[in-house]
């Protein structure tokens, strides 16, 4: 269980919770096994990640490796299966993946389109200038999520606060169309982790380099605190469509006396990566 949840870049407890659960039931779908199409929930699998990346080194655009088989998907498999002679409907039957596993014969074993995408993404960022910023709060995080949101209002106009799970915090960002998010939530250790979108087949570059730049502004300003950065594959991270941070905060003895510290610890932050975004 241990190694299963380091794989997948899930939390290591040795526990199986809900969500290793979900991931245990993803691994186990092979691509072929069976129709992938467009539903509500969508379709989530390690066989999707595996069309994904296949689909990513062709060159054709299904947004960033995450599992999930929405509409970016579907319409990349639709660009497929119109460039093969097949019908565009885009559901990845097994004359789909045997489409693929042809031409996929040429291709080298890099990320593919995917990476360029979040480039492209990321250099559209710096030159906005109206940026969208969603903060997310878990439970008992709601004061310091609201301190985050003031300091960001000085300097953003459109910065917005969601107190909800995972998944609807997630949608929110994407309905928002947000430039970024920022969630919050109460580690479950004594030291403090601010995490991102990773992979083995995908890693959020703008994820990762804003995930650095908030790391280093907490140790200057509450050094007496332990914290590090982690690509992990945490449901909101995933399903957000914008480079995101998870902070996972502790402990809370000294968190919850810290606020202003943290929150002037983003702000700072968020100025360099605008900047800079694609900087580790």
């Amino acid at each position: 269980m241990l190694a299963f949840q380091s794989d997948y870049g899930l939390r290591i407890t040795g526990e199986c919770d809900e969500t290793t659960w979900s991931a245990l039931i993803e691994a186990s779908w092979s691509l072929g096994d069976r129709l992938l199409y467009l539903r509500s929930p969508n379709l989530r699998g390690d066989d999707v990640v595996q069309l994904q990346t296949m689909l990513s080194r062709l060159g054709f655009d299904c947004g960033r490796t995450d599992g999930i088989y929405g509409p970016l998907a579907v319409r990349a498999v639709s660009e497929f299966q119109q460039n093969c002679g097949l019908v565009p409907d885009g559901v990845c039957t097994r004359e789909v993946v045997t489409a693929l596993h042809r031409v996929s014969t040429h291709t080298g074993e890099g990320p593919g389109v995917a990476v360029l995408r979040e480039a492209e993404t990321l250099t559209a960022i710096r030159a906005n200038t109206q940026q969208r910023i969603v903060i997310g709060a878990y439970p008992g995080m709601a004061a310091i999520a609201q301190h985050v949101l003031r300091r960001c209002r000085e300097d953003y106009e459109l910065v917005t606060l969601v107190e909800s799970d995972a998944t609807s915090q997630a949608q929110t960002a994407n309905r928002f169309s947000a430039d970024v998010y920022i969630g919050f939530e109460a580690a479950v250790d004594e030291a403090c982790v601010v995490q991102y979108y990773e992979v083995p087949n995908f890693v959020s570059v703008g994820g990762r380099s804003l995930a650095n730049a908030i790391c280093e502004q907490l140790r200057q300003r509450i050094p007496e605190i332990t914290v590090h950065i982690e690509g992990i594959r945490h449901s909101a991270l995933r399903e957000t469509r914008m480079p995101a941070v998870l902070c996972s905060l502790a402990p809370m003895s000294i968190i919850s006396l810290k606020a202003s510290a943290i929150a002037l610890a983003v702000q700072e932050a968020l100025s360099q990566w605008w900047q800079a975004p694609q900087t580790d």
